[in-house]
Parts: structure tokens; sequence; C-alpha cells
């Protein structure tokens, strides 16, 4: 964003002053609640169901007397407390870095440099510069603005903004931590800044916008209470069945209990907490900041871009492409700037003299670069005629060493320059031609002349009364993101459409398209003006390419693509910008170059302002969303074993196979197999292969189902068998026990392996290296064979000493739920039915 207010006016304080301030006044954050953080995740944690269920079956073990068994699940409750509570401070940490930057960015005045910082750093003392759309992040007084306006209901309550001038006298203006400037600009000084603000002495504290329960949180929240209720009924049921059948209503209980714990999928809250939040730190370290968690979720299903051009698309870094000086040509692309003609060079050195002496604008940057050594040092600037409604033109006299004549530089709209130079009608219509060709190629076009006049004649007050010479014409271009290309061809594999909506010419905006292969025709904002709906959204089914429009006729666009059933991410940096980022499905504002209130109103900010980190936002999306669904089809499916081996052999009148203690040490598996091994799994090698998810797409569809319900019943059946056979052949329920729960373990392994993937077979999986499987595994492994091997474990979990032969069997039932599992889901994954 451009400011009149130049940095270069003020020095503001040194780094050193700076950081010794920070160190004196503390950090510029408001006042925040003092009750710990982790006190707050404890007390969701001893809320858990599972927790719950645990320290029931613990104290009833205790209320019997029974203290081997009743210490053990409360040891092991506060094992997976510590757990627990150690992923979800984690979560919370990878947020604490999210909210941090989320606060306000302050662009501060530091050694006579401007620069951005974030909010909280900012000191008693700094300058800041502040412009339209600027969040005032301290408590500061006015020294120098243009005519500025502030938005101050935060404090007030009122709607209507305040008028403010600042001037270099002691009356200083005010104003106020939270204020939004929503016109002018201005260089202020900050006085206050934390606690001791107007906005900290009320006790206000802002944070990240308020999360809602998005589509998914809400079906896990569903089959949470679909599964409670169904394990009440059914630990109900079991309680009263083994009691009735066996006379033993104590042991009823616990196997109520246990299959009520079996049957409790109170992993997928967790789950989906852990991956929403470690999501939004991943995609952190990609230069793109999630302002909303729940927001990831809907990456994955963007069916529609709509990117502004500049910045974006292109550098917004304006390069001298083309130089037309009579008949002399120059192309920056076959030739340096100092081997151009000598028309052309002179051309360069009168443009660049027609600059301002400390350019700004990155036209002018692009004409001083390509005018590096033409400039005569002993120059002086004797008057400017600045750019006008009336003439469209910047002009400077000089007065050059050795020159006996003043020369006058002149640089503006070629019309302008054409007018100035009194330019015959044929001379008129030839040079316009040319500036029609160029800007056809999306080229911005600037006209150049020239004139001299005696140093001992009055300098007149208007440049027109000058004689001026036609010298010719600087054609410029904003060019393309260097990896812009292969993120537009990633978005077109992947299904997802890109749109261009940008207040530029229709020419450049189409140049820019064509280039990037997105369109070959353009629609203009005069256009969308007569449109009604109807047509508008029969417009947007073939057109790729939106310009000259304004802010509410891109709400329009965006609101059109969502009635046609789209999910749209919309792009943006100003103040307009707000309301179509709000309205789209994902809002994406600008870390760079945009306003405190786009960056309010999006869901996610490009920390570099980078098309290519959108993307990849995206492609993390999907992956997230990907890894998601692996793990809640993970839980599910090793709870259709772990049930039904705590209920069939109530049934079937069979000694008890899991007790609350099994149930416990498979928590202690399963949990870090979901929160570690799945959420660092990889892309799929199909990832931006595919069409975007359908936006009601739910997590629990057909075939995943079906995948899920198959190997969980196989693994149930294989294991089953592997119990009753040896319970039939040894009579030793503890060591057939020992055997089956052996076995359980092993397939429970082998079961994320089979689901790591959806595309690639068991094979390619295995070759697939994650760190995180293999610490699970050894883990697993380690645990299981300490309390097989430990007597005294051994009879905490009722198991008798196996022999080599029934680990052998184990391993042998194991390797065919694997071979069982990655068979039939390799089979139901090349049939018709779909995953989402």
């Amino acid at each position: 964003m451009k400011l009149l207010v130049k940095a270069s006016s003020f020095q503001g304080l040194t780094e050193a002053q700076a950081a010794e301030r920070l160190a004196s006044f503390g950090y510029n954050d408001l006042p925040k609640s003092r009750r710990s953080r982790t006190l707050g995740v404890l007390w969701r944690v001893l809320q858990e169901p599972m927790l719950l269920l645990l320290l029931c079956c613990g104290s009833i073990y205790l209320f019997w007397g029974e203290f081997r068994d009743g210490v053990p699940l409360f040891a092991s409750a506060i094992l997976i407390v510590g757990i627990t509570l150690f992923q979800e401070v984690r979560s919370e940490r990878a947020l604490d870095a999210l909210r941090n930057l989320t606060s306000p960015r302050a662009l501060v005045i530091r050694n006579g440099l401007s620069r951005r910082i974030p909010g909280r750093e900012v000191v008693p003392g700094d300058l800041l510069q502040l412009s339209e759309g600027d969040r005032v992040p301290a408590d500061a007084e006015l020294i120098s603005s243009l005519p500025i306006a502030v938005d101050e209901s935060l404090l007030t309550g009122e709607c209507f903004s305040v008028l403010k001038a600042g001037t270099e006298d002691s009356n200083r203006v005010q104003l106020y931590s939270g204020t939004l400037v929503v016109s002018g600009e201005g260089v202020a000084r900050v006085t206050k800044t934390g606690p001791h603000t107007q906005l900290g002495k009320i006790g206000s504290s802002l944070d990240l916008a308020p999360e809602f329960t998005t589509p998914l949180q809400k079906e896990i929240q569903r089959i949470v209470r679909l599964f409670g209720a169904l394990a009440i009924f059914v630990s109900i049921g079991i309680a009263i069945a083994y009691g009735t059948a066996r006379s033993d209503w104590s042991g009823g209980i616990l196997a109520g209990l246990a299959a009520a714990m079996s049957l409790l999928p109170e992993e997928f809250p967790v789950v989906l907490t852990i991956f929403l939040a470690m999501g939004a730190w991943r995609i952190a370290r990609n230069q793109v900041l999630t302002r909303r968690v729940g927001a990831i979720e809907g990456l994955g299903a963007i069916s529609v871009l709509c990117v502004d051009k500049t910045g974006t698309i292109t550098q917004n870094k304006m390069v001298l492409k083309k130089a037309q000086a009579r008949a002399s040509q120059f192309e920056s692309d076959s030739a340096s700037y100092s081997s151009a003609p000598v028309e052309v060079q002179e051309l360069f050195r009168v443009s660049a003299l027609a600059c301002h002496q400390i350019p700004f604008d990155p036209m002018e940057r692009a004409i001083m670069d390509s005018a590096a050594g033409l400039l005569n040092d002993a120059t002086t600037l004797v008057k400017v005629y600045p750019l006008s409604s009336q003439i469209m033109a910047m002009s400077c006299v000089w007065k050059l060493k050795d020159d006996p004549e003043l020369l006058i530089a002149v640089k503006g709209a070629p019309e302008a320059i054409l007018k100035l130079c009194r330019s015959t009608p044929l001379e008129e219509q030839a040079v316009l031609a040319e500036v029609h060709r160029l800007g056809s190629q999306g080229l911005r076009v600037l006209g150049v002349c020239v004139g001299r006049s005696s140093c001992s004649a009055p300098v007149p007050d208007s440049v027109t009364q000058f004689d001026l010479r036609y010298l010719g014409l600087i054609a410029f271009e904003d060019p393309i993101r260097v990896d812009v290309p292969h993120a537009i061809q990633e978005c077109q594999s992947a299904g997802i459409r890109v749109i261009i909506l940008t207040g530029d010419y229709p020419e450049t905006a189409l140049s820019v398209a064509r280039n990037l292969g997105l369109a070959d025709r353009v629609v203009t904002g005069d256009e969308i003006i007569k449109l009604d709906d109807v047509q508008l959204r029969f417009c947007i089914q073939k057109t790729s390419v939106f310009a000259r429009v304004t802010p509410d006729q891109k709400l329009r666009i965006v609101r059109a693509l969502q009635s046609l059933g789209e999910r749209v991410a919309m792009t943006g940096d100003g103040v307009n910008d707000a309301p179509s980022l709000r309205w789209a499905d994902i809002g994406v504002s600008m870390g760079g170059r945009g306003t405190d209130v786009a960056r309010e109103s999006s869901s996610i900010v490009l920390l570099d302002d980078s098309f290519s980190s959108l993307v990849s936002a995206i492609r993390l999306g999907r992956r997230i969303y990907d890894n998601l669904q692996k793990a809640i089809f993970f839980i599910f499916a090793i709870h259709v074993p772990i049930a039904g081996l705590a209920i069939l052999p109530v049934i079937l009148k069979l000694p008890l196979i899991l007790m609350p203690i099994h149930i416990v040490f498979l928590e202690l598996i399963i949990d870090p197999a979901c929160s570690l091994v799945y959420e660092a799994e990889g892309d799929e090698p199909d990832l931006m292969a595919r069409p975007p998810r359908a936006a009601g797409a739910r997590i629990f569809a057909e075939r995943g189902l079906l995948i899920t319900l198959s190997q969980g019943l196989s693994i149930l059946l294989i294991v089953m068998s592997v119990y009753v056979v040896l319970l039939r052949f040894d009579q030793d329920g503890n060591q057939a026990r020992a055997a089956a729960f052996l076995a359980l373990i092993l397939s429970n392994l082998g079961l994320i392996l089979v689901n790591r993937s959806k595309s690639l077979n068991l094979f390619a999986s295995i070759q697939n290296p994650n760190r995180a499987f293999i610490w699970v595994c050894c883990g697993s492994i380690l645990l299981i064979a300490l309390v097989l091997l430990i007597p005294n474990l051994s009879r905490l979990f009722s198991f008798s000493s196996i022999s080599f032969s029934h680990v052998i069997i184990a391993i042998l039932a194991a390797a065919l739920s694997l071979f069982v599992g990655s068979t039939l889901g390799s089979a139901i994954r090349r049939s018709g039915i779909k995953w989402h």
C-alpha cells in the first residue's frame, strides 16, 4: 500500500533502543485470564467418558478389596491422563504459536526505515505508519498526518468514525489501541502499550476469531453420542446376561463396564482436535497462517480459487520491458539496458529525470534501474510540476552541469504527452496505435518528452508553457511469479478452477491469463453491471478472467459461484475486500500488503502473498483430511474386534477375553497410532490428481465403512478362532487369553500398516517410511513382551505363561489378519463404491 507520509522524514527508535524498551515495558499484550491453560486442559481430560469408566472400574475393584486389580487401573488412568494431557498441551502450544502470528502487524519506523513487526513487539516511543485499514496496535499520539478518520467503536460504542489531524505542535491528537483507521494516513508516536492502554485498562482481550463448530466436528459429535448410547444399552445388557447366566453379578458389572469401554470411540474428538491443531501448525510452516482452525477442514473441498492478479499471480514489481524512441526499439529480454541504442538511452535518462528523487512508485523504480549510470550527479532540481487531474504527467525542471540551459523532463500518460508536445493528428494516430499494441500485450505504457529553456528566463507556473519535444514510449510489465505456472497446473489437475478477479485493465489481465493458459476472453465490471443473477451465473461458467471489477462485484461473483454449488476460496488485501472474504467459504488475505481488516475477515493469511503458498495450503488441507479419515477408520476398525471380544464370550458362555485392564493397554497403542502415525503420514500419490471433495461429503461413507467393517470383522473372527481353539485343546483360559491378546495386539499393528495408504498396496506402504509407525510398533511389542515375560504383570492381566508354539500361533494369526485385511481393502477399493 502506497504511503504518502514518507518514512524518510522520521528517524524513529534504533533496534537497540527498541530491544531495551521491550525488556523494560514487556510485550504489547493485553490482559489475559490468569487461569492456567494446563489446568483447563486437565479438567477437560478428566471429563472424558473412557477415563470415567476406567476410574469406575478401579473403584469397584478397590471396594471389593481387589487391590491387585484396582491399583493398576488407577495407575493406568494416571498414565492415560498424562498421554492425553501431553497431546492436548502439544496442540495448545501449536495454537499459541498461531495466536502470536495472528496479532495485528504494525508498520514502524526504526533507524529511518519502515519495517513491519508483530503488534506485540511495539514499544513506547515507536513511530507507527498508519493507513486505511490498519488496526492501531497501541495508544499513540499523531505527529503528522493527512486527514485521517478512525473508528473508535471498540472503545466508545459509537458507530461513526472520528476525524483526527496530527501536527508538530504540543497539542497532540490521541489514537487508541484497537481502533481502526478507516481513511487517510499518518505517523504516530506510541505512548502506552499492553495493559497500560485504554483498552487494557477496561480489561478487554483480543484473540483469535471465535471458533464455530464445523460440519466434520458435528458429524464426530453425532457419532460419539450414537455410540455412547449404544455402549450404555449394551453394557447393561451384558451385565444382566452375565449375572443371570453365571450368578456372578460383580463379574457381570465388570463385564458390562468392559463392554462399554470397548464400544465407546472416545478417541474421535481427541484425534480431531489434535489433527486440526497440528495441521494448522504444519500449514504455518509453509507461510500460510490459519486464523480459524476449522478452515483446514474446508481447504480440501475447495473447487474454485478467486484470486487477485497483482501481487498474487504477479510479483507486484514493475520491470521496464520495452522502449521505443522514434525509429529505435529496445526489449529487455534480448539486451541489457547499457547496450540500448543511443536514442533509447536518452529516453531512459529523461524519464529518470522526470521521477521523484527517492522513488516509491514501482514504475519509477524500474525507470531508475534502467537509467543507472546515465544520470549526471552534478544536477540541481529547480521545479517540479506534479501529476494532476488536468495534466496526467509529472514534470521536473533541472539545471545540469556544464549546460547553459534548463532541461525539462516529462513522463506520463501517452495522451497527455502528445497534448503537451502539440502533436499533429497523424502523429497522435501513429503513437496511440503503438500504445494500443503494447497494451494488448499486458504492458503499461508511459510517454516521455523533453524541453529546453533559458536559465535567465523565469520558470513558468505551468509545464504547458514550455516548448516540448516528443521522445518516445516506455512499457512496463508486472512479471508473473516464477512458481505460479506450476501451481496453476497443479490446480487444474486437482479439478480446482482458477478465476482472476482484478481491478486492472482488461488487456493486462487477459495477457496474464493467456500466458498461464487460463482463458481467451475477459469480462469487465461494466459488463457485469448489465447482467442479472441468472445471466451472471451463466457468464461465470464460461469466463475465468474478470477485469475492472469493484469489491461489490467480487462479492456478487463469489455468491453466484456458491449458488452453483462451488466451494470458493477468495483472496483479498483491502478494506473493501472484507465482505467478499467473509462470504467466501475460505477467505484468504495477504499478510504482506493486506490490511488488518482484510486479515480479520479472512480464514487464512498468506504470509508471503504467494499464490503457490495457497495451493500448498490446499494440498496440505487435502492431506490432513485424508490422514484424519485414515485415523478415524482405524479407530472404528479396531473397535470392532475389541467390542466383539468383550461381548462374544458372554454370549457364548466362555471365559472373558478382555477386561478393563486389557482395554486400557489397547488404548495406549490406539491413541499414539492415531495422533502420531497417521498425523505424520505423507501425501497420497493421487492427492492433487483427483477432484475436490464434495461439499456435503461425510467422513464415514460407503467404501470406507465397508473396508473398515470387513477388516475389523476379519480380525475378530481370526482372534476369536485362536481363543476358542486354544481353549478347547489346552483347557487353560488364562493361557488362551494371553495368546489371543498377543494376536490382537499384532493384528492391531498390522491394521495400522494396511490402512496407512488408500492408494498404495501393502508392499508400497512398507517401503514408504514413517518413523512414528516404527516407534509405535517397537513400543507396543516391548510392552506386550514385558507383560508376557514378567510373572507379576502376567497375573495382573490374568495371563498364564505361554509357550513358543503359542507365540507362533499368535504371529501367524496376525499375519493372516494382515493378509486378509490388505486383500479385502484392495478388492473393495477396486470396486465402484466411492470413498467419499
